[in-house]
């Protein structure tokens, strides 16, 4: 029996590491070079934190510590300023050959070795970090999106804080319009025509995305109904029972399960089940707080409704 509980233990902390993974795991068109702030043009800037960030030109060295930022950093052409980020920094692909500094636990000996002129942070995950650094004399941004709105205004103050606020803008307008895209094409939709929708996170145990996460605000945006919409946090676990009895017509998965979770007896009485609606996407569409967003809301509404998203 104890070796069970410790399994379970193990198995729980496993899965609530893998939920912080996911929340740090926090194309663009030609602009002139010469848009935005020039490289002498001193910038000052409120962060998400309430902070006045203020750098004396357009920064040349720049490093991300959040796998997000280090995303919307790349899309706003800065890849070349980059000089480092973490080991959790995986797209665009040339992001993964960049220098190190570290994880959840940064390497801030190594960070103020680099002599950045900015680092580029998550606010409400990363407030320990913020602070050493900026103890240490490194300027700190910090962004800390809650919605897609909020990824979009992070969009923009890394823009301006980069110089780059005319190429900022123009994705946020790219980004925007494809949103109200989606929004226009689903806006006759009535409620009895929003699939119940579960996400599963993580399966053992069994793990979804509740209100005020990405998640949820990308299925209903898409067009669907999370079933786990009411439930009592963020990221609360959900037994199989509650699963089955809500009976959801759609299942997405993020954990690249999908065999095992084809193979769950209980589950084939499920519609999701008996339909054949059982898909994987990739979680960082889901929970990354970057311009891919944007792609994983067009991929859940072409699974909700192909018929409106051919």
């Amino acid at each position: 029996m104890v070796s069970l509980t410790i399994a379970r233990t193990r198995r729980r902390r496993t899965a609530l590491a893998f939920i912080a993974a996911l929340a740090l795991a926090v194309c663009v068109s030609y602009v002139p070079h010469g848009a935005g702030a020039s490289a002498g043009t001193a910038i000052s800037v409120i962060d998400d934190l309430g902070r006045k960030v203020v750098l004396a030109r357009a920064p040349e060295r720049i490093i991300s510590i959040a796998p997000s930022n280090t995303e919307i950093l790349f899309a706003l052409g800065l890849g070349e300023k980059v000089i480092g980020v973490t080991d959790s920094c995986d797209y665009p692909e040339e992001a993964k050959a960049k220098p190190k500094v570290g994880s959840i636990q940064l390497d801030y000996e190594k960070i103020v070795a680099m002599r950045p002129d900015l680092v580029v942070a998550v606010g409400s995950l990363q407030r320990q970090g913020i602070a050493r650094l900026s103890e240490l004399g490194v300027t700190v941004l910090a962004v800390d999106p809650k919605s897609i709105d909020g990824v979009l205004r992070a969009i923009t103050l890394i823009g301006k804080a980069t110089g780059k606020e005319d190429r900022a803008s123009e994705m946020v307008k790219r980004l925007s319009a494809r949103m109200e895209q989606v929004a226009r094409k689903l806006g006759g939709l009535k409620t009895s025509e929003r699939p119940r929708v579960f996400v599963e996170i993580w399966n053992e145990p069994l793990m979804t995305a509740g209100p005020g996460t990405f998640v949820d605000e990308l299925v209903s945006a898409a067009g669907g109904e999370n079933i786990a919409h009411d439930a009592p946090s963020e990221w609360p676990q959900f037994s199989p029972e509650t699963v089955i009895e809500r009976d959801p017509e759609i299942i997405i998965l993020t954990n690249f399960n999908r065999a095992e979770a084809l193979a769950r007896p209980a589950w084939q009485r499920i519609s999701a089940y008996r339909d054949g609606k059982v898909y994987e996407v990739h979680p960082d569409l889901l929970v990354r707080p970057g311009p891919r967003l944007v792609d994983g809301l067009e991929a859940l509404a072409r699974l909700f409704h192909p018929e409106i998203f051919r």
